[in-house]
């Protein structure tokens, strides 16, 4: 086999991976990766506005907002007016938000950075520029994704295909 196509099917079982958990969490919780990220981040910060929400996760405002408001809409998050600023909206988990997220398994980022970060220095460089070169050969070095793995639309449920 060409080195071209070991590539290529290393690719495609990672894209795989990324998939069937994807299809986990959504079984599990109904959740996407991207959602499941955006509930962590409001339990973990406590009282927080969609620019923290936004900043904490890599996510632009306005995907943290359209995902916010699926969430809302499931009644899985609320917002409130903040009542010292009322400029301010802070985003909480309601009781079924916090029970949507215990049952959901880690994101699939998790457990790879644990691993990632316990490669050596010069290991975790060699796989940073091989990767970025993989990106730039597939013409995908100018899109704008946030640090998370997850296939599909970010704010489209699996089940509304």
């Amino acid at each position: 086999m060409d080195k071209h196509e070991e590539v290529l099917i290393a690719l495609r079982q990672i894209i795989r991976a990324i998939d069937l958990h994807s299809r986990k969490l959504n079984k599990l919780a109904g959740l996407t990766g991207p959602q499941l990220v955006l509930m962590r981040a409001i339990r973990d910060s406590g009282e927080v506005t969609i620019r923290q929400l936004s900043n904490n996760t890599n996510m632009s405002q306005a995907t943290a907002t359209t995902i916010l408001d699926r969430l809302e809409k499931r009644g899985l998050v609320k917002r409130e007016r903040s009542t010292l600023d009322k400029r301010k909206v802070h985003a909480h988990l309601t009781e079924a938000g916090q029970e949507t997220l215990s049952k959901a398994p880690p994101p699939l980022q998790e457990d790879f950075v644990a691993r990632f970060q316990k490669l050596e220095e010069w290991e975790q460089s060699l796989l940073l520029s091989s990767v970025q070169r993989i990106s730039t050969m597939m013409n995908a070095e100018h899109l704008d994704v946030a640090a998370m793995l997850e296939v599909g639309s970010i704010t489209q449920q699996e089940n509304e295909h």
